[in-house]
């Protein structure tokens, strides 16, 4: 049976739930509401299926990859489409063809008060909801084996998700029913909690004395694409904050198995990877001049190589050397804030308002730590500039020396 001792081997993509035809295996939340496997062993019979359907180690699958991954430069041609999207509307051109074709597609979208899970899309307007990123893990109970279903069913299906969703999903599904199935990834930076986020909204909500009714974790069209800059809406208006977004970029609200991905190079387990074009000039310096979004685009496999020739005709793309395309992510897992232990055991203790004055940007706290950080960097400015007026002393005198 699947036992987790340490909570950074493992992803929370439910594989192992999924797989387990007793139901022996159940996911609960941590304290920040990242799930895991518990097992009840009146159920289990030891049948070893979890443990053998766990991806999330360096063994993932990668017998369909191509010898090195294509990548490309890539805008949906339909300008509002971009404009709605996160980054260039790759993913609305690959799923539109999906969907043409009868098949169905499984993205982040919201239930509840905008609670981040996974869901099921046939037409336009309810894959409409994937758009944007969503910078919380999703929920996955029950998707995977609702995938299943659909490809037994004789569907085509296309799910996104974070490479660690993907692989898992593909281990479950097994290689009978993979034909169909088109697993498309994200290059990842790391996945906060869901209780987090909940609490977030929660404490905004209490703060404003106003219901939220509309979220974006990343607002370009108010502040381009190459901003992170989160917005909300309440029913009788407002609503502009960054707390989410620079806890985020702290590391300290990531699932512990962020800080050791093993999907974090070119070896993608997907047959086609998006992201953000970072980096875009060196391939060309137009095609984003508008500050719009362009999306990187990696053709994995063969399958996904056959899947992006079929929806290039709706795409402005240009081929992309890897080495010009090459994100931090797509190198190294992030590294994990060293206080995120302290973060978690003061957020299920004190709740969010607490973390957010001792972790967060807000608070005395935060403008302290804003303040010492700026006189150290002046600092080390002025040394450097004393530094060099001092070599430039020894040069001056050298040379006076010399003759």
């Amino acid at each position: 049976m699947i036992q987790i001792t340490n909570p950074a081997d493992c992803c929370g993509c439910t594989a192992c739930a999924s797989v387990c035809v007793h139901n022996a295996i159940t996911m609960q939340p941590d304290a920040l509401g990242f799930l895991y496997p518990v097992v009840d062993k009146d159920k289990c019979t030891d049948c070893g299926l979890c443990e053998k359907v766990c991806a999330f180690n360096d063994n993932y699958d990668t017998s369909l990859n191509l010898p090195r991954p294509e990548a490309y430069a890539a805008r949906h041609k339909d300008m509002s489409e971009v404009e709605t999207s996160r980054s260039g509307a790759a993913f609305i051109a690959i799923s539109d063809w999906i969907l043409k074709h009868d098949g169905v597609v499984y993205g982040a979208g919201y239930a509840d008060h905008f609670r981040v899970v996974h869901k099921r899309a046939t037409t336009k307007e309810e894959r409409n909801e994937f758009k944007g990123s969503k910078y919380v893990q999703s929920d996955l109970i029950g998707v995977f084996r609702q995938v299943k279903q659909d490809l037994k069913d004789g569907k085509i299906v296309l799910f996104s998700g974070t490479p660690c969703q993907t692989s898992g999903l593909n281990s479950y599904v097994g290689k009978k029913l993979r034909e169909n199935l088109y697993l498309l990834d994200i290059v990842c930076h790391g996945v906060p909690g869901p209780k987090l986020w909940d609490s977030y909204l929660c404490y905004l909500e209490k703060e404003q004395g106003d219901k939220i009714s509309w979220v974006n974790f990343r607002d370009k069209q108010a502040y381009g694409w190459a901003a992170h800059h989160e917005t909300f809406k309440f029913v009788n208006g407002g609503g502009d904050k960054m707390s989410f977004t620079y806890s985020f970029y702290q590391h300290i609200t990531f699932r512990y198995s962020c800080g050791k991905c093993h999907f974090c190079n070119t070896r993608r387990p997907s047959d086609i990877t998006i992201a953000d074009y970072w980096g875009w000039q060196k391939t060309d310096p137009n095609i984003n001049k508008d500050d719009k979004g362009v999306s990187l685009v990696f053709v994995n496999t063969e399958k996904g190589r056959r899947l992006f020739e079929a929806v290039k005709n709706d795409l402005d793309f240009i081929p992309a050397k890897i080495e010009n395309c090459i994100q931090p992510n797509l190198q190294h897992p992030s590294e994990i804030h060293p206080k995120r232990m302290d973060f978690e055991r003061d957020f299920a203790k004190h709740g969010f308002k607490y973390v957010m004055y001792h972790y967060g940007d807000v608070g005395w706290r935060y403008r302290t730590r804003k303040v010492k950080r700026s006189i150290i960097f002046n600092i080390k400015i002025v040394l450097k500039k004393i530094l060099f007026l001092y070599i430039c002393l020894l040069y001056t005198s050298d040379a006076a020396d010399d003759k």
